[in-house]
Parts: structure tokens; sequence; C-alpha cells
């Protein structure tokens, strides 16, 4: 009766889904602890993103669950309504008020889960049995819904903002911490609030990357679950006082822009671009053996669109000609620093000044104003290089025939032979990582999951990028380690062209389940998926790590490996 009743409110919208999720298989995932339902992963999405709905199938839904669904009936006319939606979360009256400190704690089932949305405070643990998107919502607990939200649009209607308010107890004033308050003897102490869904990777400097389920669930990554790559601390900066100084081998004294310039005297472009981190997939060269490097399984790449002013407009306008072959490199330096020096590092004169090499000043980040962890209040932006050379909190830029004497530039992110190693290691003998090469991953499903016994397809998905603006133009994925080879659909980003492809592709495949795979010890199959991807020039990831391990675990891009299992007997 639940399901339909979901099923007239959501109309054409589910419909859609279900129709595609027949080619799915219904029976190819279980959620755990679902209690005898039989979740159905339909993958949707008909604006080139990987969308999900769910529908539950339930038998003796408890009738708490249906209850609640009962008394939310009254939205069905505001299912599409978005000025209904916009009413979620406001502040009401007489209900009590909490802090924040006051819903973080509340995390657990023990002491209860609560989750914000706006000025609104909502217990949702006995909701989450309930939930058709299965327990992706304790991601949230103790926390925001919004960044979630944003990322599965079929949370915007009306019906689900009635279900969200039967579950109020509060609400909640977010006040921003007084920069006096702070704690003088930690240069850690103003770092902004990170989304607790983020897997940190470290904490001072901090540094972290989305779940895996959360990774490529969308185009462009929801600012709160961008992957976080601080060196150093975050530092304050007053936006009405921010200067940016351009400098030249040939100018002595600096010409400097404001904030406001950067804004209003050259004009707003858009890029899309996914950053990635050298160190990205580092987790799997250090199976081979030790590097020095963060931790980094694949979540140190995600995909924004930026807005800002064009560099080679910025150095145009204050008298630096882009055609001048005077220059060879042009260094940023950040406003992030230790007790010693600034974070900073170059990129070459030709890729800064092309015309049609997309780079920016970024002051936006998906149509938001750029947060602290991203490089309030300006970022460079340089579209298919290394994210170490996308300078963070700029403050300097400088064109010179020298490349940048900094020591990221100098003396970290460069890659070696797998001999080299730290008794025997010649930073200079090695070039700055500019580019990246060919990456792809497996999103879902992750490591370890097991699949129902009885699914004869194993849907996958993830995604894939190259450095230099190469797009992708093939994926190839296996479910039987490689013996057999299936391409995946591509979902590319919208309008960039040839040579200029610096979005990342979202990609998906359905693949029989191998029949030839024999039971292990525990009466369980073992399935071996792969991906790996190729690029406009051709190029494809190596098969293993062995031949390009390197004491940094930079460049970390062979085939991706995630192993999954069905019980023989249905036992899960």
């Amino acid at each position: 009766r639940v399901l339909v009743q979901m099923w007239r409110r959501a109309g054409a919208r589910l419909g859609a889904a279900f129709r595609r999720a027949r080619n799915y298989s219904s029976e190819a995932f279980r959620a755990p602890g679902s209690s005898g339902r039989k979740v159905m992963l339909a993958l949707g999405g008909g604006t080139g993103a990987i969308g999900l709905s769910y529908m539950i199938a339930a038998i003796g839904a408890p009738n708490k669950d249906s209850e609640l669904l009962k008394k939310s009936n009254g939205a069905s006319e505001h299912d599409d309504d978005p000025e209904a939606f916009e009413k979620a979360g406001a502040w009401k009256d007489g209900l009590p008020e909490y802090t924040e400190e006051d819903v973080r704690k509340h995390n657990s089932k023990q002491n209860r889960l609560w989750v914000t949305y706006k000025n609104g405070v909502y217990d949702i643990t006995d909701f989450v049995a309930m939930h058709p998107g299965g327990d992706k919502i304790l991601l949230a607990s103790g926390a925001s819904l919004e960044p979630f939200w944003s990322m599965y649009q079929q949370h915007r209607t009306g019906f689900v903002a009635n279900i969200l308010e039967e579950l109020r107890v509060g609400n909640i004033k977010i006040q921003p911490k007084p920069a006096g308050a702070a704690d003088a003897n930690d240069p850690y102490a103003n770092d902004p609030q990170r989304h607790p869904a983020l897997i940190v990777r470290s904490a001072k400097p901090f540094n972290a990357e989305a779940p895996p389920a959360l990774q490529a669930e969308s185009q462009l990554t929801p600012n709160e679950l961008f992957y976080v790559r601080n060196h150093l601390p975050v530092p304050l900066v007053d936006p009405q006082s921010y200067v940016l100084s351009i400098s030249t081998d040939k100018i002595s004294q600096p010409i400097k822009l404001t904030l406001e310039d950067l804004k209003t005297k050259f004009p707003r472009v858009e890029v899309e671009a996914a950053i990635q981190c050298a160190g990205n997939r580092r987790n799997e060269m250090t199976k081979i053996k030790a590097v020095k490097g963060g931790a980094w399984d694949f979540g140190a790449i995600s995909n924004a669109k930026w807005a800002g002013a064009r560099l080679r407009d910025v150095l145009a306008a204050v008298g630096v000609d882009p055609n001048s072959v005077d220059f060879e490199h042009v260094h940023f330096e950040g406003l992030d620093r230790d007790f010693e020096k600034h974070y900073g590092a170059s990129i070459p004169w030709t890729k800064a000044v092309a015309a049609d090499g997309d780079v920016i000043l970024a002051y936006e980040m998906n149509g938001q104003t750029l947060p602290r962890d991203h490089g309030f209040p300006i970022r460079a932006v340089v579209p298919g290089i290394v994210g170490a050379r996308n300078v963070k909190w700029l403050s300097k830029i400088h064109a010179s025939k020298d490349e940048s004497p900094n020591h990221w530039q100098q003396l970290d992110y460069k890659g070696f032979c797998p001999s080299i190693d730290w008794h025997n290691v010649d930073f200079k003998s090695s070039p700055a990582i500019q580019e990246l090469p060919v990456q792809s991953a497996i999103t879902q499903p992750v490591e370890g999951y097991e699949i129902a016994p009885d699914a004869t397809e194993i849907p996958m998905k993830g995604f894939a990028w190259s450095g230099g603006g190469r797009g992708i133009v093939r994926v190839d994925v296996s479910a039987d380690g490689g013996a057999n080879w299936t391409t995946a659909e591509l979902s590319p980003p919208e309008n960039q062209k040839w040579n200029r492809v610096w979005g990342w592709t979202l990609w998906k495949a359905d693949l029989p389940v191998p029949q030839t795979v024999p039971v292990d010890e525990q009466g369980r199959r073992k399935y071996q998926l792969i991906v790996k991807a190729v690029d406009s020039s051709y190029n494809t990831q190596p098969d293993t790590m062995e031949p390009i391990w390197n004491l940094r675990g930079v460049l970390a891009n062979a085939w991706h490996r995630v192993n999954v299992y069905q019980p023989k007997d249905g036992t899960q």
C-alpha cells in the first residue's frame, strides 16, 4: 500500500526510473540489515549525472514506518513544488534551540541520530530502517543533510519535506566562530569545520576524501565533499583587505589587484575541471613497498565548476604581454605558510597564457563563494594539471624565465624509477609533475561487497579522467579478473571540446556474473572487478602498480580492482 502511494506521488519520474531499473536486475544488491526488505537499486538520471532512485518492496513494514508515511499523504500535491520544498528547515518558534556541538553528539543509535537542514534539527533514528536509500543516511548523522541533498536531487520535493518535518525536534542557530576565540598556540585553531562524512587522512594539516559511496555520485562534487589537500594551516583572509600582487622578472614594483578588481574589471569565466592530487591511490602503492606520503584511496580527485577571471586577461591588463617570449614559467604563491616559507608552485608559461588553456583565478566554486578549504578568496585553477599547482589562497603571481624555487616545486611532486629510493634520490634529476596520466576507479560496488546469491548481473560505476585536457574515449570493465572485457557506458562532461576536456567522465556498466568461478572454503564465490580507461591520445593504464612504484607514491594509475563476493546458499 505504501509502495503504491509513493508510486502515485512520484508519477512519471519514478516510473521512468523503474523502467530503467528492470535492466539493472532488481536482485543485484540486498541492503545489509534490511530485515527481509529487498532494496532495488535503480540507476536513473536523465541529465548526464548518475542519479539514485530507490523503492522498497517491503513485507511486514513496521507500523511506525507506515504511520510516518501516512502523515505525509498531504504532500502529494507538492511533490514537484520547489516553493513548498523551500519552506523546509525554516526557523520554528517554540522549539528547543541546539548548538552545532549538541547535534554532533547525536551521531549513533545509542545517543539518537540527529541531522540538520537549514535551521531545523531532526531525529532520524527511527526513520533509518525505512529510508529508501538504505544506511547512506547515516553519513549525515550529527551534521547537515544539505550536501547529500545537493547530490540526491530526488529529495527536493514537498513530499520529502513533509516527512522531514515530522522528525523535527528543534532549531539550530549556527554562529561563526570568532577569530579571537582560537587557541593562539595552535596554528590550526582557525581551520574551518568540515563535513563528518569525509574520511580524514590527516587532521593537521587537514587532508580528507569522500567515502566511496559518495564519490562520483554526481557530475559536480558538492563543495562539502570535495577532497581537501592542505599542506599548512588554512589562513584567515579578510576579503576587504585582500591584495593579489603581480610581477615579472622585468617589473620590480608589483602591481596589486583587490578581490573587487578581479570580480568587476575582468569577464567572469566558468570552467568545469577535475582536480586530482598527485598521490591519489597511494595506498595501493604502499602494498608493494612503503612510500613517504599521506594516505589516499581513490578519493583524492573531485570535479567542480569554477568561476573567475582568466589569468591571461589579468596578465594582459597589468602590462604583461601573453605573447611574450621572455618568460617560461608562471609562479604562484599562497597565503598558507609555516614559520619559514609559504606554499608555492609554478606552471609553464605556455599553459598560463594559452587562449585554450582555460587557467583562471577562481573566486567561485559550483556557484558559491569559494570555501576556505579550497582557497578563499582566490585560487589558481589550472585545468588538466596536478592539484599541487592549483595554488590556493593565492597572493602572488610572478612571470619568470626560471621555474619556482619553492620547496614543493623543486623537492616534491616528482616521479622516479622504481629502483630509486631515499638513499639515492636526486630530486633535481626529475621534472616537476604537471599533466597527470589517465586514471579511473570503481566507486560502486565497494571492496568486500556481497551480492545476492541469485544475482545474474553486477552493476558497476565509477569515474575516469586524464590530464592535459585529454578526454576519455573508452572505459573497459571486467568481472573475472581481466579474462573478459566489456565497454562501459560513458557520461562525459558537457560542452567541452577536444583537448579541452577538463572535467571527469562518469561511467557505468552491468556485467554478467561469471559462471566459472569456484566456491571458496567459506561457501562464497569471489569476483575481481577491474576498470581501465583510454584517453583521446590512446594512452591507457598499466595493469599493475609494480612497474610504476616510486618513493613518493605519486602517479598511481594502474588498473583499479575491487573484490566482491556471492554467497552460495543465500546466507549473507
